[in-house]
């Protein structure tokens, strides 16, 4: 994969190459710790004896944070520099987890409602920490030329691809009965060891590490900084929807990720009642697409950009999730419609699941395209000194997405299977044809 070479005239930095190497890792190790969780964090809620419903509000009560924080924290990245926002919420990122572990405690000395509120704290903090995405976004914007751009992007999203295929793994092993029981006979005795607690600690610690990455490595860009304000969430979310370049950007991020996140949260459900699959057969499904994810993020997005623009990048993989996503409840009848597999292959292979793969691999080519060229699109739409703001705010309508569409897709998928699938597409159909007028209506800067 291909690291962009040159920084922009006024990044400043001197090895733009090795910048982008820290960032990258920084934002690695953090979804890392981040995914380090993801198997436990079901199971650390029923703990507490309550509803499943609790598991909902909690990833709910995160990105409806992130919404809140995500813009103020890209805001204040133009006005007092990168580095420092990136280490302020790797800080905060940290601290939430160790409140995370210590969820179980707060129950056992002083009652179940205790320990679920410490769970939301923490959920909270973490999610207006998790504002740094927009600060490292815009770091890379700061130190890559335009047409470079959409690679370095990719990069940053191929990152959250490898934390969400390593860091499952690692919990998952936190969290087996012999590393638990290891930690419970070596740790002092005032540090809980549990299958809970030992990944909520292990993600502080990666927390800490992204935060020695960048207080030892990342230096910060010499740019034009953004005039200090004082804007409200609703003054920045009403000054881009205004903004002609930004407007069709941040309502394409808003769709997308409502009907991203909801079928993300379906799709677990949709494979034990429609394939009759298991946690770990359902496991190895989510690591096929996180594996595709970063090929196509880190590798497939760079060299297309070399030959496309952001627009059209952005066209395709939104043409491209839409017809996943449409497809994809429908598998099984669609496999069925295909012809009888070699003997050798279907023994290991049925014509169902090939017709999920075909599906699942399309749903990651699209969402790796569309999510990389859309930053790129945000990234040449705002001026130099309002890079963390535009990202800001994009990623906090993004945040907002993620906190509406759990919740409607659940709903739906109560009622009919496939109907948050299907409604994921015509979700994305608005966004196909705001790219289509955005790519008409503007010549976008070559990619590459």
């Amino acid at each position: 994969m291909s690291v962009p070479e040159a920084a922009t005239a006024t990044a400043g930095i001197r090895n733009p190459r090795r910048a982008l190497a820290v960032v990258v890792a920084v934002v690695f190790v953090d979804l890392l710790g981040f995914g380090v969780v993801i198997p436990i964090l079901p199971f650390y809620v029923r703990s507490f004896g309550v509803s499943d419903v609790f598991i909902g509000l909690l990833a709910a009560s995160y990105s409806f944070m992130q919404f809140l924080f995500a813009p103020f924290l890209g805001r204040l990245s133009d006005e007092r520099g990168r580095r420092p926002v990136l280490m302020l919420s790797l800080l905060g990122s940290a601290i939430a987890w160790v409140v995370f572990g210590l969820a179980g405690e707060a129950s056992s000395f002083v009652g179940v409602t205790a320990g679920v509120a410490t769970l939301f704290l923490s959920r909270m903090v973490a999610g207006a920490m998790g504002g740094n995405l927009a600060a490292a976004q815009a770091y890379v914007a700061d130190i890559t030329p335009p047409e470079r751009r959409a690679g370095a992007l990719g990069l940053i999203g191929a990152s959250f691809g490898l934390g969400f295929i390593f860091g499952p793994a690692i919990g998952g092993l936190l969290a087996s009965d012999p590393v638990v029981a290891a930690a419970d006979r070596s740790l002092p005795a005032i540090v809980p060891a549990t299958p809970f607690s030992l990944p909520s600690f292990a993600a502080a610690l990666l927390s800490l590490l992204s935060l020695c990455l960048a207080a030892l490595f990342l230096s910060e860009p010499d740019r034009t900084r953004g005039p200090a304000g004082r804007g409200t969430l609703v003054g920045q979310f009403a000054s881009a929807l205004r903004d002609a370049d930004l407007r069709g950007l941040v309502v394409a991020f808003f769709l997308a990720s409502v009907a991203f996140s909801g079928v993300q949260v379906m799709f677990i459900p949709y494979a034990a009642d429609v394939y009759g699959y298991d946690a770990t057969q359902t496991a190895f499904l989510l690591t096929y697409v996180g594996v595709l994810g970063v090929v196509n993020q880190g590798v497939l997005v760079g060299q297309l950009s070399k030959r496309y623009d952001a627009a059209r990048i952005a066209v395709v993989g939104a043409v491209a999730l839409l017809v996943s996503l449409a497809v994809l409840p429908f598998s099984p009848a669609l496999g069925r419609l295909l012809p009888a597999l070699p003997d050798a292959l279907a023994a290991t292979l049925s014509r169902e699941l090939l017709a999920l793969l075909v599906a699942l691999g399309l749903l990651s080519f699209g969402n790796g395209l569309l999510n990389v060229a859309l930053s790129t699109l945000v990234s040449t739409a705002a001026s130099a000194e309002t890079q963390g703001s535009a990202f800001g705010v994009t990623q906090g309508a993004g945040s907002l997405g993620r906190t509406i569409g759990p919740p409607v897709m659940a709903a739906l998928y109560v009622l009919v299977y496939w109907s948050p699938f299907v409604s994921g597409a015509l979700l994305i159909a608005p966004i196909v044809a705001l790219l289509v007028g955005l790519a008409g209506r503007r010549r976008a800067p070559t990619v590459g």
